[in-house]
């Protein structure tokens, strides 16, 4: 039964190991056909997004009683793979504004090197997935955990009893997780095989047991946890009538290892959207968790256990700064966040963290893993700008523009310390630059630019005064960038960038963007010793400004392209 049979209020959950995409050249069927069924039932319930996965298809060997039946040698689900993340863009883009699509892989463990090269392949071919799911669904002897009794019980007796049964699984789950680990973000389903073979007593007291099963179980946990990688919370084992993966005393055995959790549905059918999502909440905060993971992009994103209303705004920014953190260092690195800080408003949020430290009255947040620092909230206080000296240019917005003014500060040997840029909406720009240079130095740039490209600029002046970013947009702002101020409004593509602070420098970047036609829409530089920062909103082909930060030379110690999609949403 449901939690809507239940006569419950359904919440929503962010779900990683979420709906099945079925496989449907295949004679025996996986998963569901129809995904717009699904969504089209998400956005009747007001789901604010949904998150479908497919398994990597298996060599031929490795196949259910119910496929080896069928008597026709088949990769189940190749062709289907293989047209995935296509089938998952044009969901996407038909449900755009109207629900969040995410997607996912279910890799399938597979024994021997030819498993790991093929499983590789397989990630590597659904690369823009925004997750892996690590899994193991076969034994070494190539008979199912999650089949039939009769396979389950077969496997039993080659393996002479319970115990081995369950001492061969876990080998396997260790040996997945070692040769996985920088290919998966999620573990999937840890206790699976006890669907037809029950969990041996003592591997439901990892922590008091000295028998061989629960020295395993606690050995794969601390390994995880180590491995930087998250649980999957399963539902599936509720319809199924075996509990959720994995038990609840085995869950609380991870929490207190610090292993994050996901959850999940593992849905087959379109009656199993939403299901025991009340059961699920309830089991992870009797394991102690306040929050969950979602993944966007191989990113990670917090949820909070409870009710997300109370939460809604401030997890919001919260996720779009740990997306914009995670793609600024190592994959290995973004399950591991360890730092956070709360002021003002967002302050909430400490019940949530009670590790975090504060911001006080400030309304932002900060996120932090090792030296990279960022920090998000409302647009900065008009108050904090100060009048000062800068170069103010009311120029075209078109591709090349602000190159042009930079390399004429360039050629002059004048260095921009910081800068404000705001796109006006009438094919026009305001941009103001603090300079380090004498007055007359900077006139001459000016008289120079009017001389050679009067057509691109409207006006241009050595100012006095107060320079005050654009308030033009609501919804999180970019504040600072390991606590350089970058006050900047989050738009939907981003470079930022740590360089050295000498003249010509950020020229070499907006001359590679011009080249490309990429169009600067918002800039903000920062300063600290020998280094300049950057934030810059573009708007361009995503591989061009790829490629262009590709190239920049040693000049950049980081360029990053930070996308709209890899941020949190609600």
């Amino acid at each position: 039964m449901d939690d809507g049979d239940r006569g419950e209020a359904i919440p929503f959950l962010w779900e990683t190991h979420g709906i099945h995409a079925g496989t449907s050249r295949d004679h025996v069927k996986h998963g569901i056909d129809d995904l717009n069924a699904i969504a089209e039932e998400a956005i009747r319930r007001a789901y604010p997004g949904v998150t479908f996965v497919i398994h990597t298809p298996r060599l031929t060997r490795v196949r259910y009683q119910s496929e080896r039946v069928t008597d026709i040698k088949f990769i189940r689900g190749d062709r289907a793979y293989s047209e995935y993340p296509e089938l998952m863009r044009s969901m996407r883009e038909r449900y755009r504004g109207r629900l969040e699509i995410r997607y996912g892989i279910e890799l399938e463990w597979l024994p021997g090197e030819l498993g790991l090269s093929w499983n590789r392949s397989k990630v590597f071919q659904c690369r823009d997935a925004d997750f892996v799911i690590g899994s193991v669904h076969f034994s070494r002897e190539g008979l199912p955990y999650d089949g039939s009794p009769a396979e389950s019980a077969a496997l039993l007796e080659m393996r002479g009893g319970a115990e081995a049964y369950w001492l061969g699984y876990l080998d396997e789950m260790i040996e997945m997780v070692e040769e996985y680990r920088d290919l998966i973000h999620v573990v999937g389903h840890l206790d699976l095989p006890k669907l037809h073979v029950p969990l041996p007593g003592s591997m439901l007291e990892p922590d008091g047991s000295s028998s061989m099963p629960a020295r395993r179980m606690r050995f794969l946990l601390e390994l995880i946890s180590e491995s930087g990688l998250a649980l999957d919370l399963n539902l599936a084992g509720i319809r199924k009538g075996c509990g959720v993966y994995p038990d609840p005393r085995i869950l609380a055995r991870a929490a207190s290892l610090g292993i994050p959790v996901t959850v999940g549905t593992d849905a087959h059918a379109v009656g199993d959207l939403g299901a025991d999502y009340c059961a699920g909440r309830a089991v992870m905060k009797d394991a102690g968790y306040r929050y969950y993971l979602g993944f966007s992009g191989g990113v990670p994103e917090k949820r909070p256990v409870d009710d997300q209303t109370e939460f809604g705004e401030p997890f919001r920014v919260l996720n779009a700064a740990l997306g914009m953190l995670g793609q600024r260092i190592g994959r290995e690195k973004r399950l591991s966040v360890s730092g956070f800080a709360f002021g003002g408003r967002y302050q909430r949020l400490e019940s949530v963290f009670p590790d975090s430290s504060s911001l006080g009255a400030s309304d932002a947040l900060r996120v932090r893993q090792g030296a990279h620092f960022v920090t998000m909230g409302d647009a900065p206080s008009l108050a904090a700008a100060k009048p000062c000296r800068h170069l103010f240019s009311r120029h075209a917005d078109v591709p090349g523009t602000l190159a042009i003014l930079f390399n004429t500060l360039a050629s002059e040997e004048i260095n921009v310390g910081t800068a404000y840029l705001e796109s006006l909406g009438d094919g026009s720009a305001t941009a103001c630059l603090t300079v380090n240079a004498c007055d007359d130095e900077i006139l001459g740039a000016i008289d120079f630019i009017r001389g050679t490209a009067s057509e691109r600029f409207f006006e241009l002046s050595l100012r006095n005064g107060p320079i005050l970013p654009g308030y033009r947009r609501t919804g999180p702002w970019l504040l600072e960038i390991d606590g350089v101020e970058l006050p900047i409004p989050v738009s939907e593509r981003m470079i930022l960038t740590v360089h050295d602070n000498k003249p010509g420098t950020l020229l070499i970047l907006l001359s590679a963007l011009a080249s490309h036609s990429v169009n600067i829409q918002d800039l903000q530089l920062g300063e600290r010793g020998s280094k300049g920062y950057a934030a810059i909103g573009v708007e361009g082909n995503d591989g061009d400004i790829e490629l262009v930060l590709s190239r920049l030379g040693n000049k950049f110690h980081e360029a990053t392209l930070v996308r709209s999609e890899r941020l949190g949403r609600n």
